[in-house]
């Protein structure tokens, strides 16, 4: 069939009539006043012809006369790509030949630059993708527009924003000319502009009605006739909107603060890593005496902290917090929600009883020990963690058996108590030098300190990976002609000599690039990024550049500014002095422990990592899995749910026919719902790891906290950040969004959404740093400290804002980014023409 008239197109038929017919008919559907016309399907183009007769008779049927003719491809109007503008769309069209003519038309800008361009950009295979043609009478329209059912620029649900112009709304939809702009939040709007009040009112009744019908925020192409009637001409999700907190059942607003970036990790969690982090981050915040909700937004982990914002005593603790431990872009959204009056502090509410890291007599005892005697508190902890490397472990040969290690490893592990302490420790130390110091040393200065240091494993690792790279010089030109991909491939089936890399990830393959997730591969399953890494320093040629060399000219320079400043505290005060020189020495020998928890804890992810995918590896052999790595996507209830039901007689469970019925909260594995379970979040993860921006906090009615704050003066080549490590350098941009296949030459500028541990062996040939996140004392700015480089973090944008080969000028005193010349956002992708 080529021709269906739009009112006859049923749900479902997507993938014959297109994402913008399937947009109209629904609205159809509802109710909605749409303009009449019909849809030449996908057949015909598949074809690359359409029945003349068939075309023409449906043009007929609509009185002839002019029409709009849009394209209306299968991958258009996508819940995350509009493709809006993308593909081609001609209005007033008039006559049979013009008709058809302007029909081929969209046929052939499927494949234009742009559009080809923008399917890559998300994704979506060439192949796939198909296109059918709207055509619909021409709406005579006195005035038209855009619509959104959710603010597009801040996130809030809670508005609806309108453009509009006298006219067609070409002018709109195309940027072509200035528009009048609304933001309607519920209250009367007032006499201005092209639209009335009462046209403003109805415009927004529409949206929110249509929005809760199709269950997501809308934007709506709309158009009055000079008759007063409104004409709905287009609707499709916003896909530029980062998803809404859940709804919480307690009062608002709320504040939601990001957690991922503080590890260096913007990526979405899968969920299976979800349910530990939660459990951890829980934890750990309630050591600081706060009880908060870790919610899941946008497969981000997220913090409710609006009772501790509210709460009088831990209200002014929460800024502090932000500083050190979260950055200063989550430092700035906090500062400025303390005098919002929504989150007034309330004085009624009953205290909580603090807690903090220092109550009772083991956490004196173990901090007092730390200080007292830092080397055997380095002992116990390298101690502890090479007992963790060596300690033989023994897997069970059931699913039912291995889940319940897993379910076990969920508990806190007490063992780690030798560890703990000495990293607080370092923590404190650290933290109490600004104020130890005041007036005598500034924050660069302090930093500088703290540059080269010694006993932290990540630089260890880089280091071990550098060493690496120089036993491996032999076979340089072998691996920097293959690809990373084929030279892991390589690795695992031992086809490569031996340079030293099997030992490297003996001691470091349980690392990688968002290693807090437990549904991430380990460089030991997948070397990829290492053999990226290593292709990284084989391209080095400056001996005096090398990372040694770079580490101990920091470490030389800490040590001459620490004597510097106690000489300087003692000119003030003997005591004084004393002070300093112990507390300065005792970060040197404790503050690079910082690394050493986490890095523990990796051998307990690995080995419930491993267990989990023996488990996947066991339902993939029943059928019920399509690879073993699936169970990544469920959670570990569901999980429990299904290992369950696929054991015991009939495979309904452990102990024989569940008496109550299958659970209703777990997916069936014998039928076809874990699968599409597991499909569907699969989808959704793939999709948020294009997202190119999280927002460091959200109210619930998805606001993001920063849009709302005043924006900084910039002359158009100066973006500001925070400095995170000083110095300033020169060089030319790389921009790297995924350190697993990222090349970078050596002394260019390093430019990432981020950094974890996973990212910092690209430290080791980068002239600077620049990333979108972070806080001070978070893993990337810490490395870059100790290899001495410049570093500016929290630059907003700057994976888009800077190109791959400017030049630019990373100052790490000032906080500052100059650029020769500023790269302008997408605008293909973010403030796309429209049809």
């Amino acid at each position: 069939m080529d021709v269906l008239d739009l009112s006859a197109i049923d749900s479902g038929q997507r993938e014959l009539v297109g994402g913008k017919a399937d947009g109209l008919a629904a609205l159809i559907r509802l109710g909605e006043r749409v303009p009449d016309g019909f849809c030449v399907t996908t057949e015909a183009h598949s074809r690359g012809e359409m029945s003349r007769t068939e075309v023409l008779a449906a043009y007929r049927r609509l009185g002839g006369g002019p029409v709009a003719v849009r394209s209306s491809a299968t991958a258009e109007d996508l819940p995350d790509a509009s493709f809006a503008g993308q593909q081609d769309t001609f209005l007033a069209v008039e006559g049979d030949d013009e008709l058809l003519t302007a029909i081929r038309a969209c046929w052939d800008s499927l494949h234009t630059e742009r559009a080809s361009t923008y399917r890559e950009a998300a994704g979506i295979a060439h192949d796939t993708v198909r296109m059918a043609v709207v055509v619909q009478r021409m709406v005579d329209a006195e005035v038209a527009g855009v619509l959104f059912t959710a603010n597009p620029l801040t996130g809030s649900r809670s508005e609806s924003v309108v453009d509009a112009a006298q006219g067609l709304g070409t002018a709109v939809v195309d940027g072509v000319a200035e528009a009048d702009h609304y933001v309607l939040d519920g209250a009367d709007p007032e006499e201005r502009g092209c639209l009335t009040p009462a046209r403003l009112k109805e415009l927004r009744e529409v949206g929110e009605g249509i929005q809760r019908q199709l269950g997501a925020p809308q934007d709506i192409e709309w158009a009055y006739g000079r008759d007063g009637t409104l004409w709905l001409l287009q609707s499709r999700p916003i896909t530029t909107l980062f998803p809404a907190p859940p709804v919480s059942g307690k009062p608002g607003p709320r504040l939601y603060v990001e957690f991922g970036h503080v590890q260096g990790m913007l990526q979405p969690v899968t969920p299976m890593g979800m349910s530990t982090l939660r459990t951890l981050l829980a934890s750990m915040l309630a050591s600081f005496g706060m009880t908060v909700d870790i919610v899941d937004i946008g497969g981000r982990l997220y913090g409710d902290l609006t009772d501790v914002m509210r709460a009088p005593s831990t209200r002014q603790r929460l800024v502090k917090l932000m500083a050190v431990d979260f950055g200063p872009r989550a430092q700035a959204v906090v500062e400025h929600l303390l005098d919002d009056p929504r989150f007034a502090p309330e004085h009624g509410a009953r205290r909580r009883k603090a807690a903090t890291l220092a109550a009772g007599p083991k956490a004196v005892a173990g901090i007092l020990g730390a200080l007292a005697r830092p080397a055997a508190a380095r002992a116990r902890v390298f101690g502890t963690i090479e007992h963790l490397r060596q300690q033989p472990v023994v897997d069970p040969s059931t699913a039912p058996e291995l889940l319940a290690l897993v379910e076990d490893a969920e508990q806190p592990n007490t063992g780690l108590q030798a560890i703990t302490w000495p990293v607080v420790t370092g923590l404190l130390i650290g933290a109490a030098l600004p104020p130890l110091l005041k007036g005598i040393a500034s924050d660069d200065e302090i930093r500088t300190v703290l540059g080269g240091m010694p006993h932290n494993v990540t630089i260890e690792m880089d280091l071990a990976l550098w060493q690496v790279a120089q036993h491996a010089a032999p076979h340089r030109e072998l691996l920097l002609r293959a690809s990373p991909d084929e030279l892991a491939a390589a690795h695992l089936a031992g086809e490569l000599p031996d340079f030293g890399l099997a030992a490297f990830l003996d001691a470091y393959g349980q690392r990688s690039a968002a290693e807090i997730d437990i549904g991430v591969p380990r460089w030991s399953e997948d070397p990829a990024p290492v053999f990226a890494i290593l292709a990284n320093y084989l391209r080095g040629t400056d001996p005096d550049q090398a990372p040694d060399r770079r580490f101990e000219r920091a470490a030389a320079k800490a040590e001459a500014m620490l004597a510097e400043l106690v000489r300087r505290a003692r000119r003030a005060s003997p005591v004084r002095g004393r002070l300093a020189g112990f507390a300065l020495r005792r970060a040197r020998e404790l503050a690079g422990l910082r690394e050493a928890g986490k890095f523990a804890g990796l051998y307990a992810l690995r080995d419930r990592r491993r267990r989990l995918l023996l488990i996947g590896a066991e339902l993939q052999a029943k059928g019920l899995l399509e690879h073993a790595d699936d169970v990544r996507f469920l959670t570990l209830p569901e999980l429990r749910t299904v290992v369950d039901r696929s054991h015991g007689p009939n495979g309904t469970g452990p102990h024989g026919p569940d008496p109550h019925g299958p659970d209703p909260h777990g997916p069936d594995p014998h039928g076809p719902e874990l699968r599409e379970t597991i499909a569907g979040r699969q989808s959704h993860y793939v999709r948020e790891l294009r997202r190119r921006a999280v927002p460091v906090a959200l109210l619930s009615d998805g606001t993001d906290v920063e849009t709302l704050l005043p924006a900084p003066a910039s002359d158009g080549r100066t973006l500001t950040g925070t400095g995170a490590s000083t110095g300033r350098v020169s060089g030319r941009a790389r921009v790297v969004r995924d350190p697993a296949n990222a090349h970078i030459e050596p002394g260019e500028i390093l430019v990432a959404p981020t950094s974890d541990p996973g990212w910092t062996p690209l430290f080791l040939t980068a002239g600077g740093l620049i990333t979108e996140t972070g806080a001070v004392m978070a893993h990337g700015p810490t490395v870059a400290r100790e290899y001495g480089i410049p570093a500016v973090i929290c630059v907003p944008g700057a994976t888009e804002r800077i190109r791959t080969g400017q030049m630019v000028t990373v100052d790490g005193t000032t906080g500052t980014v100059t650029v020769d010349e500023l790269a302008t956002t997408d605008t293909a992708m973010t403030s796309p023409r429209r049809s």
